[in-house]
């Protein structure tokens, strides 16, 4: 019996287990809810201009942690479920825990680029519509630039689609192939990283893509036929194309032997079942995929996510305006992570029960729903900028460059100057002593 808790050792461990996992948790979505935060911020500090460049390179930093994740898992997957020791005091560290500990390390590392010391706070987007528009106080740029519900409301649903999309395949991936390829765990989880870290790249040379087509076609335009069609086209390549149906994992107790074939029985026993289980009754009827479609589908959604969620939030955030957008960053990335949360549910009762078919023409319906809502409200995703002469605005661009170039002589100015004076500081206080 475990003194702290009156339970036998065993369940004392499962129960402080539990009580760290939840806890981590907890820190875990706290830190998810920053990049609410991040998004805000890049907003204000930010030109419009900028804005879709800059919300690229913080989408493609998003994008590159869902996607090189499981190629990390591939790097640590050699270490196997035994792992290795390290120390006596240290835990196991296996291709499970390794994968953790690589995240704590980046953890840190993000932790000490935030001090005050290394990151420093500017306003722009404020300051760039004050000179536009011409009046003394950020407030009242507010009033001149009002969002609209119906295109906002919008961009967040179609954020929550093609979120919910890319994580349904992130959740199902390692699940799917064991189930359509016959693969094992181990397999999975290898090949899976593989063609996940090749999405990675995919989505590297997409970000860099899309300032280039924006500046040749509108933003909206590239959103609806580069984000969404891409990845409609990525949901119906999903559809099964073979004839065949899955290979089906059946385990040694569920094949009848006598005789000779108990030695067989007994040999299915001692090893993993490969293929689709059996108490996914779809799995009997419904053909399986190829590896060829499976690869290429993955290919249109490395393409097409990258830039809808890129596009979305760019969008998102010129429709606000200036204004501080905290708390709507913070719905957006609150849809976000609803759709983390029904990808999983959706697995559980829609894939499961009903098979690949189902699941992938009703997230491509899902998709094709919002690219026809994205049409129809399309004038209202237009971002209109001030109504002002373009001489006008070309003076005031090129007086807000200067006061910027003025700020940040004055801001590096007075910085040396508080470094001179700490100096000063520390040599009076050496020749006191």
């Amino acid at each position: 019996m475990h003194p702290s808790t009156g339970m036998p050792d065993a369940l004392a461990c499962w129960y402080w287990v539990k009580k760290i996992f939840y806890s981590a948790l907890l820190f875990f979505f706290s830190d998810v809810a920053n990049i609410a935060v991040c998004r805000s911020y890049l907003s204000a500090a930010t030109t419009l201009q900028e804005r879709t460049g800059a919300v690229s390179m913080v989408s493609l930093a998003q994008v590159l942690g869902f996607v090189v994740g499981p190629g990390l898992q591939t790097l640590v997957t050699p270490l196997g479920d035994q792992g290795v020791s390290i120390a006596v005091w240290m835990p196991t560290i296996n291709m499970y825990t390794a994968a953790g500990w690589i995240n704590v390390l980046l953890g840190a590392i993000n932790f000490i680029l935030f001090l005050p010391a290394i990151f420093k706070e500017r306003r722009i987007a404020a300051r760039e519509a004050m000179l536009k528009q011409g009046v003394e106080r950020e407030e009242d740029t507010w009033k001149q630039t009002e969002p609209d519900y119906l295109s906002t409301w919008t961009l967040i649903n179609a954020f929550f689609i093609i979120v919910f999309n890319f994580v349904l395949l992130e959740t199902l991936a390692t699940s799917l192939t064991m189930d359509q390829f016959a693969w094992s765990k181990k397999e999975a989880l290898y090949y899976m990283g593989l063609v996940m870290s090749a999405g990675a790249v995919i989505a590297c040379a997409t970000f860099l893509a899309i300032g280039p087509l924006c500046k040749r076609f509108p933003e909206r335009k590239v959103l609806l036929w580069g984000g969404f069609f891409l990845m409609v086209v990525g949901r119906i390549l999903y559809i099964p194309w073979g004839s065949a149906p899955a290979v089906i994992a059946w385990s040694g107790s569920e094949i009848n032997t006598t005789g000779s074939d108990n030695l067989t029985s007994q040999f299915n026993n001692l090893t993993e079942p490969l293929g689709c289980p059996p108490s996914q009754e779809w799995c009997f009827y419904t053909p399986a995929m190829t590896i060829t479609q499976f690869l290429v589908g993955y290919v249109f959604t490395a393409l097409g996510y990258p830039i809808g969620v890129t596009l979305i939030q760019t969008i998102f955030s010129k429709i606000l305006g200036p204004r501080p957008q905290g708390v709507w960053m913070g719905i957006m990335t609150g849809a976000g992570c609803l759709s983390r949360v029904m990808g999983p549910i959706f697995v559980s009762y829609i894939y499961t029960h009903l098979g690949t078919i189902w699941t992938f023409s009703i997230t491509g319906a899902m998709l094709v729903a919002c690219m026809i809502w994205l049409q129809l409200v399309d004038k209202k995703l237009v971002v209109i900028d001030s109504p002002v002469s373009s001489a006008q605005r070309k003076d005031r661009e090129e007086a807000l460059q200067m006061k910027l170039m003025q700020e940040e002589r004055t801001i590096i100015i007075h910085e040396q100057e508080d470094t001179l004076l700490k100096n000063e500081n520390d040599t009076s206080l050496q020749n006191f002593s």
